[in-house]
């Protein structure tokens, strides 16, 4: 060839003609692929980590459905109570952990009334450490609501003449009659009840007898020694009216109920001698 017409050499490889590359083909940039599937890890994690939690929220709340039965068949069993025993059962905190462990927190257990050894009333209680497989409770304490004529059964071995009992809050008025030359004369004394070492505890506050107030002196020269025990304080055992676990902590009127604080003793759970009348020692 001659030099009128030489050869063009090719354009370099630089910045102004770039090196086109075709879609599709491996540019030699293999770390594409592997970066996609890190990013898409915390993603699976997430929804692992939703699905575990709707689970557990969901046995959670098979759990607070089926426990509240299975505790009261339990008691009503234990008692002895009426099958359709109205009686609402709550666990507090998280049941799913405490299931685990075998033991509950806490446990409140309510009613608006049940018959407990011949004593009608409303019962509140809440026992802690309760165990699922047997064992005795940590402890348990409430209140028992009755009215006027369910504290007039308590007060009918007393010595007062005990005939109605009314509850006006703080006091309750006991009436009744006594004899005197063989005539009933009628009387009616008001008391503050309270608890003194597990016994009902009724203080004198009036007293009439046939319709006048009188002086508590006046009685006792009147009606010579039952007229000294009607203005003492009196003492009451209810033990043998209540399960033998039960203890009188303090009492209350309230309107027209009486209140009733009770300690229970955790051993009521494994030990059903707990669960029969109490006993008084002997007058």
């Amino acid at each position: 060839m001659s030099d009128d017409n030489p050869t063009l050499p090719y354009p370099s490889a630089d910045t102004e003609h770039p090196t086109l590359v075709i879609p599709g083909e491996d540019d030699g940039a293999g770390a594409t692929a592997p970066r996609t599937r890190r990013r898409r890890w915390p993603w699976v994690l997430l929804i692992v980590v939703v699905v575990l939690a709707l689970l557990v929220v969901a046995a959670e709340l098979v759990v607070r459905s089926v426990l509240p039965g299975v505790v009261r068949s339990i008691v009503v069993e234990q008692l002895d109570l009426p099958a359709d025993q109205q009686l609402d059962v709550e666990a507090d905190g998280i049941l799913l952990p405490q299931l685990i462990g075998g033991r509950l927190d806490s446990l409140h257990l309510s009613t608006d009334s049940v018959t407990l050894e011949g004593v009608t009333g409303a019962v509140d209680v809440t026992a802690t450490g309760v165990p699922l497989r047997g064992g005795d409770l940590d402890g348990a304490s409430g209140t028992i609501r009755i009215d006027e004529s369910q504290f007039t059964t308590l007060l009918a071995r007393t010595d007062l003449p005990v005939d109605t009992v009314t509850l006006d809050a703080p006091n309750a008025t006991v009436a009744g009659s006594v004899p005197v030359l063989g005539i009933p004369i009628p009387i009616t004394l008001t008391v503050t009840p309270g608890v003194a070492e597990g016994d009902l505890e009724l203080t004198p506050v009036s007293l009439t007898v046939g319709g006048l107030e009188i002086d508590a002196d006046q009685v006792g020269s009147s009606l010579g020694s039952l007229g000294a025990q009607i203005t003492e304080t009196q003492r009451v055992c209810i033990a043998d009216q209540l399960p033998a676990g039960l203890t009188i902590t303090g009492l209350e009127i309230e309107g027209s109920e009486a209140v009733i604080d009770v300690d229970v003793d955790g051993a009521i759970a494994t030990d059903p001698a707990l669960l029969e009348k109490g006993v008084c020692p002997a007058p």
